[in-house]
């Protein structure tokens, strides 16, 4: 079944990041020049997906704002000539089809995605975290498309990340964390690394089976006190295959100050418009 729809949480304060994220979303650093939020919707655009549905909270009109029209700025553009910067402008607002709901408590990740219930209705859906950031070829949220459709039920995105970072992640405990898709037996949220049972860990990409929405309606508060969407997945896969496939790509963690400047550092060397001259500033630092 062809996946049309995709939620992308964005409610959480960013306290990683302050004092920045006192008055701006997280979702709004940017990475050289664009949203880190902007490039993930890019991502879901590139894989076909056209209706988005933006978990937000209270303090996060800016997001609205910026995938909206922005007349004045469109006319003051056109005024001056900038026809080159009026045509980005133009193309941030006609992206895709975006939708907003507001989470109005921080509840957690698994409550974040049932506020998406009413948006998806009965059909499997794409779910895209905002800290994790993927240059790929292919679009990762893509990838997993392709593999639920081929196997039928849900699908996480998975990669390794050594067993010192286990802490940070859900990790999947399977037969063979080195195969590219295998069945999930759990899931186990930040585990100790004495603890975990493997280091392939869930990196913010899921395509989602709707029964989901059930299960996260009877789960109770996780880890942290919230309501865990790793929980409610494995009370699914409890139920029927839930699948760990092995994307393909960079993977960024631009909710981590360090994983935010990988980013915007490798994003810039990829830029014909940038990455001569700040190759040679670069090697100008003689680190």
């Amino acid at each position: 079944m062809k996946i049309k729809k995709a939620v992308i949480p964005a409610a959480g304060m960013g306290t990683r990041f302050l004092p920045f994220t006192k008055a701006v979303p997280k979702e709004m650093l940017p990475v050289v020049d664009k949203p880190t939020l902007q490039l993930i919707v890019e991502e879901v655009v590139r894989a076909g997906i056209e209706d988005i549905l933006i978990i937000t909270g209270r303090g996060k009109s800016a997001i609205e704002d910026h995938f909206d029209r922005s007349i004045e700025l469109e006319s003051m553009l056109q005024d001056k000539g900038k026809d080159e910067e009026l045509q980005v402008i133009k193309d941030i607002s006609s992206l895709a089809n975006i939708f907003y709901v507001r989470q109005k408590e921080p509840l957690g990740l698994g409550h974040a995605v049932l506020c998406a219930r009413q948006f998806i209705g009965n059909e499997p859906f794409a779910v895209l975290l905002g800290d994790d950031l993927v240059h790929a070829e292919v679009p990762v949220i893509g990838q997993l498309a392709a593999v639920y459709e081929e196997k039928g039920s849900t699908v996480v995105g998975c990669q390794r990340v050594g067993l010192d970072n286990v802490h940070k992640y859900g990790v999947v405990d399977c037969d063979d964390p080195e195969a590219g898709v295998v069945r999930v037996r759990k899931l186990t949220e930040k585990p100790r690394r004495e603890e975990a049972v493997s280091d392939l860990a869930v990196l913010g990409r899921y395509v989602i089976d709707p029964e989901i929405f059930d299960i996260i309606e009877k789960t109770g508060p996780g880890a942290g006190g919230e309501i865990q969407l790793t929980d409610a997945l494995n009370s699914l896969a409890s139920e029927k295959p839930v699948w760990a496939y092995t994307f393909h790509g960079r993977r960024y963690d631009v909710g981590d100050k360090l994983g935010f400047l990988e980013a915007t550092v490798e994003y810039a060397l990829r830029r014909e418009d940038l990455a001569k001259d700040f190759k040679q500033y670069l090697k100008s630092l003689q680190l």
